[in-house]
């Protein structure tokens, strides 16, 4: 845990325990939303080979995470840690234009 603790510049355990429970939420939370979304479109393993269907759930997922993580960060206290980490992360993918000032 020190480690982390390190590498996050982060001073208490409460606020390590915090950032890998929104980690662990958000995760399913983003699983959870896409489930809806990928049945609206008319997409499941029933219709379409599983091949196409779990490829495209993911690609799904992905948006839906980077955009709930912050939100979820924010119900546990940690908004600053996770904004601060989604504009890293994003500029690491080629979209750091976004965060411009």
């Amino acid at each position: 845990m020190e480690k982390l603790k390190k590498r996050w510049e982060i001073e208490s355990n409460w606020s390590l325990i915090a950032i890998l429970v929104v980690f662990a939420i958000n995760g399913s939370f983003a699983a959870w939303v896409a489930k809806p979304i990928t049945a609206f479109l008319g997409l499941s393993p029933e219709t379409v080979s599983s091949l196409i269907y779990w490829p495209l759930r993911i690609l799904l997922i992905f948006p839906i995470y980077q955009l709930t993580l912050p939100l979820v960060g924010w119900l546990f206290g940690q908004f600053k840690f996770f904004w601060a980490f989604e504009k890293k992360f994003l500029s690491r993918l080629g979209l750091g234009f976004l965060f411009k000032e």
